[in-house]
C-alpha cells in the first residue's frame, strides 16, 4: 500500500515538473513557427536517434547479462532487457532516478535472482555509469577545448555541482563494493533498529535472511573485485552506452540542416547537461535540462532552431524513453508477476 502511494506521488511530482517543463518552454514562442520548422526537418534522423535509444537500453542489458554470468548465474537475455526496460522506466519517472535500481531487483527476484545477487550487480552498473558522466566531465575540466568550453557559460556551475554531486555517491558505492562489511552494518543496523520499536516474528524471520544474503554478498563482491578485466569491460561498454545516447542530439542538429558544430562536440555538450542534472532531484531532470540546452545550444543554432531542436532532442531521448520503458514494463509484469498469480 505504502508503494503504491510512494509511486503515486511520484507519478503526480512528473506531472506537475512536466507542467512546468512545457509552461517555461512554451511560454513565449511561436507554436506555429515552431512546427513550421519541425515539419521541414528530415525526420529520417529522428527514426535513427529512436534506435539510439533502444541501443542505450539494450546496452545496460548486455552489461547485466555479463555481470550474471560472471557470478555463474544463468539468465536469458531476453530477462535482462526486460529489467533494463523496468529500471530505465522507474528511473525516469523517479527524482534523481532513484527508483530504478531497487524495481529492477524485485522484478528479479520474481524472476529467481536472489536480492544479494541484484544487489551488486546493479551497484556494479550504477557505478559504471556514473563514473563515465565523471569521465566526461574530468576530461572537459583537464584539456579544456575552446569548442566546448566556449558554449558552456554560465552552465559551468551546474556542471561543478553535479561532477560534486556524482563524485560523492561513486564514491560511497565503490565503498560499498571493495567494503562489503560496511554494507553488512549498515543494513543489520536498519533491522536493529526496527527490532527495538517492532516486535514482531516475521521481521526477526526477515533479519536472519538478510544477515544471511549479506553474506552471500561479501562473497559476489570479492569475486568480482578480484576480476578486474570485468570492470573494465563493463566501463568500456558503459562509455559506449552513454554516448551513443548523447549523440542523438547531434542527430536532430543534423536533420534540421545544422552542421556548424562537429559531433565529438555536440556530444560533449550533451553529455555535460547529463552530468549536471544527473543527481539532481528531479525526474529525468525535467525542466533543468530544457534550460541547460536553450543556455548552451542557443547561441550555436539561433533563436528560431532552439526550441525545435530541444522539442526533438528530448522528445527522443527521454519521453520516447519513458513511452517504449512503459511498454515493455508492463510486459515484464504480465511475465514475471502474472506468472506467479497463475501459480
Amino acid at each position: 500500500m505504502a508503494s503504491r502511494k510512494k509511486n503515486i506521488m511520484n507519478i503526480l511530482f512528473m506531472i506537475i515538473c512536466f507542467a512546468l517543463t512545457m509552461y517555461y518552454v512554451f511560454h513565449d514562442q511561436d507554436l506555429e513557427k515552431t512546427l513550421h520548422y519541425m515539419k521541414r526537418a528530415n525526420s529520417l534522423y529522428w527514426l535513427l536517434g529512436i534506435a539510439c535509444v533502444i541501443c542505450f537500453i539494450l546496452s545496460e542489458s548486455a552489461i547485466i547479462y555479463y555481470i550474471l554470468n560472471t557470478l555463474k548465474h544463468k539468465v536469458k537475455f531476453s530477462h535482462c532487457c526486460l529489467y533494463s526496460f523496468v529500471g530505465f522506466f522507474f528511473s525516469c519517472i523517479t527524482p534523481s532516478a532513484s527508483g530504478g535500481q531497487p524495481v529492477q531487483a524485485v522484478f528479479m527476484k520474481k524472476d529467481g535472482i536472489p536480492y544479494h545477487v541484484s544487489t551488486i550487480v546493479l551497484l556494479m552498473v550504477t557505478i559504471a555509469y556514473k563514473m563515465v558522466l565523471l569521465l566526461y566531465g574530468v576530461i572537459v575540466l583537464l584539456f579544456q577545448p575552446d569548442s566546448v568550453l566556449g558554449y558552456i557559460g554560465s552552465a559551468m556551475a551546474w556542471v561543478y555541482l553535479g561532477i560534486f554531486l556524482n563524485l560523492i555517491v561513486v564514491g560511497f558505492m565503490i565503498l560499498l563494493s571493495v567494503k562489503p562489511t560496511i554494507m553488512k552494518i549498515l543494513v543489520m543496523g536498519i533491522f536493529n533498529f526496527l527490532s527495538r520499536i517492532i516486535k514482531s516474528r516475521r521481521l526477526l524471520r526477515m533479519k536472519a535472511k538478510a544477515e544471511n544474503a549479506m553474506e552471500a554478498y561479501g562473497v559476489k563482491s570479492e569475486f568480482l573485485l578480484t576480476h578486474k578485466k570485468t570492470m573494465m569491460k563493463i566501463l568500456a561498454i558503459t562509455f559506449v552506452q552513454r554516448t551513443i545516447l548523447f549523440f542523438i542530439t547531434y542527430l536532430v542538429f543534423v536533420s534540421f540542416g545544422y552542421r556548424g558544430l562537429g559531433p565529438a562536440d555536440v556530444t560533449v555538450l550533451q553529455g555535460l547537461i547529463s552530468v549536471a542534472v544527473d543527481m539532481l532531484p528531479l525526474p529525468g531532470g525535467m525542466g533543468i535540462s530544457e534550460h541547460l540546452f536553450m543556455v548552451i545550444f542557443k547561441p550555436l543554432l539561433g533563436a528560431d532552431f532552439t526550441v525545435p531542436a530541444m522539442i526533438v532532442s528530448r522528445g527522443i531521448s527521454y519521453y520516447t524513453q519513458l513511452i517504449i520503458s512503459a511498454i515493455l514494463t508492463g510486459i515484464a509484469y504480465v511475465r514475471f508477476f502474472g506468472r506467479k498469480e497463475k501459480e
